[in-house]
């Protein structure tokens, strides 16, 4: 069964346990992996391929303190359940080894900070080591989306978020009030 997606707020106020779990750094996991490790993987994976409107996942979004993520690495708009779950990967314990090409800006948004979009700078290559879902060690390469979409989750599992970058932010006008009382408290 999915798990739900903890938020940084919710409609009315700031969520204090999603954000302390959130914001925490999350553990490396142990390979071999043992059935807790599995279990969680499933899950992750199972939560992710749920989510419509999602291109990635990361465990501590789902209140689990492990280096997992879970994405879509192709066909980002095709939203076919079979094409999603053919087009999804997970790494553990992902690492970037290499990044190329200049920063590129674009919006960003979140299943953690719902509502807004902000104009965050990524590298348009990047290389990645890690574990995949069995256990194996992989190298891979990721480039423009995909690669972006690699890095918002790597930086979920150092807990930070969209939230923590200077680019401009855009928010719904309907929901000014709320949001600006939000960011002078950060």
């Amino acid at each position: 069964m999915p798990r739900r997606i903890l938020t940084l707020w919710n409609r009315d106020q700031l969520n204090e346990e999603d954000t302390r779990l959130l914001r925490a750094p999350c553990k490396e996991v142990k390979a071999p992996f043992d059935a807790a490790t599995q279990k969680t993987i499933r899950e992750l994976a199972e939560t992710f391929l749920a989510l419509d409107d999602a291109a990635g996942l990361a465990a501590p979004q789902i209140g689990i303190g492990l280096r997992i993520i879970a994405f879509r690495f192709r066909n980002f708009d095709d939203k076919d359940p079979a094409t999603i779950k053919e087009d999804c990967e997970i790494l553990v314990n992902p690492r970037i080894t290499q990044t190329r090409g200049e920063p590129v800006v674009a919006e960003e948004g979140c299943l953690s900070c719902p509502e807004i979009r902000v104009e965050i700078a990524r590298n348009p290559e990047i290389k990645v080591r890690a574990y995949d879902a069995e256990g194996l060690k992989v190298s891979r390469r990721y480039l423009d989306f995909a690669a972006r979409v690699v890095q918002h989750e790597v930086d979920h599992l150092d807990g930070k978020l969209i939230v923590d970058y200077d680019g401009s932010v855009f928010i719904p006008k309907k929901r000014m009030d709320f949001f600006e009382k939000i960011f002078q408290e950060k």
